[in-house]
């Protein structure tokens, strides 16, 4: 049976490409770890986890445990980093599947520990320092209680330390030099403790990019560690928007990337109507004149944001229709009136190229008030991953 024609088609040879790109911009001492997280972004856990290992890429970044054991089961070679800690219970299956855990609550300790009963080998973690952001992360007030812990008498080890990095879009570089600068103590306290973690794991896709990641590696080396970098939102394509201006080097690295993801539909129908005619729930769009309009299986239960009605346009026959109408749980319309011989089958580009002409994931966040990030992932379910 065919599906519903609404899907995503994910270029593998794009997020290749971009993985080598990036690990081209990290420090000689510096290593990769290519994030995955959240269905990789919306792009398919399933499809993008395997490319980035065929790339180069050692270590992976997830969520969460489950995310952790679906990576897995695709990549058993590779290093599974779960940067949003374990919950309770989870540490048997954590430890049982070689996955490693960033840590920052003495729990999270106590439920590695306990897993480990059984198996009497160190298990590596990445302890968490919060330099600055507030969210997750031990205090540096904590710090030492936390390394203390770790020691030669634990049964953990303390492989990594991470941290992540709140500003690393913003030009003036003044909140990412503040952070490093308590990493720096930080290392210094871990260091008094006796301790030598291998990975410093700190820095996204904007850190990469803006030339940050040359300074993480020097800190990294300084105290005998290998720098560990966590790109995102890049590995994707998709270069972070920068504020106030955007660095020279950062803008030429945007050319290199690389889009993985298109989402596209096919038009089921088409319909001529009057002037007068309104269109979609509540009638917030009425014809002005006669009109035609292409019917098309997606709406905001497909991730299609509800927003976009009335004030954006998608791809067809490689020119620009507009969506007309409120956007509906499973179908939207297009004005296509303009557009000679639009018939049923056609494809329609709701994000990506056809033609020459391009929608971004930038412009639709644009429309909506938000961010990429967002964009890709609140792409539904039920769109079908299909590598291309």
């Amino acid at each position: 049976m065919t599906s519903r024609p609404c899907w995503a088609e994910i270029s593998a040879r794009s997020l290749e490409n971009n993985y080598r790109f990036l690990k081209s911009l990290a420090a000689d001492n510096a290593e990769l770890l290519a994030v995955v997280k959240s269905d990789a972004y919306g792009h398919s856990l399933r499809l993008c986890a395997p490319v980035a290992v065929r790339a180069g890429a050692q270590w992976l970044g997830v969520t969460s445990v489950e995310e952790g054991l679906t990576v897995r089961r695709l990549c058993p070679t590779a290093r599974i980093l779960v940067m949003s800690g374990c919950f309770p219970g989870q540490g048997a299956a954590l430890v049982e599947q070689s996955l490693t855990a960033v840590v920052w609550e003495p729990w999270h300790l106590d439920e590695l520990e306990t897993a480990d009963q059984a198996r009497g080998v160190p298990i590596p973690v990445h302890l968490e320092i919060d330099t600055g952001m507030s969210r997750a992360g031990v205090s540096p007030d904590d710090l030492t209680a936390m390394a203390t812990r770790i020691s030669a008498s634990s049964s953990l080890r303390l492989e990594g330390l991470h941290t992540h990095l709140f500003a690393a879009d913003e030009t003036d570089g003044c909140a990412t030099a503040e952070q490093l600068a308590r990493l720096d103590e930080a290392l210094c306290r871990i260091a008094a403790a006796g301790l030598q973690p291998e990975w410093l794991s700190v820095g996204a896709s904007a850190a990469l990019l803006n030339g940050d990641a040359v300074k993480i590696g020097a800190l990294a080396q300084s105290r005998g560690m290998k720098a560990l970098l966590r790109p995102g939102l890049a590995l994707y394509g998709i270069a972070p928007e920068f504020v106030p201006d955007e660095p020279a080097a950062v803008s030429a690295a945007r050319s290199s990337l690389e889009p993985v993801l298109s989402w596209k539909t096919r038009v089921v129908g088409v319909r001529s109507i009057p002037a007068g005619a309104v269109v979609g729930y509540n009638g917030t769009f009425v014809a002005s004149e006669p009109m035609r309009l292409a019917l098309l299986p997606v709406g905001y239960a497909d991730g299609l944001d509800r927003r976009l009605g009335n004030r954006f346009s998608l791809l067809v026959r490689g020119e620009r229709a507009p969506l007309v109408g409120r956007i509906s749980m499973d179908l939207a319309v297009l004005d296509v009136t303009g557009i000679e011989g639009v018939t049923a089958g056609d494809e329609v580009v709701i994000l990506g190229t056809q033609a020459g002409e391009t929608i971004s994931a930038e412009e639709h966040a644009a429309a909506t008030g938000t961010i990429p990030w967002e964009v890709f992932t609140r792409i539904g379910a039920r769109v079908q991953r299909i590598e291309v």
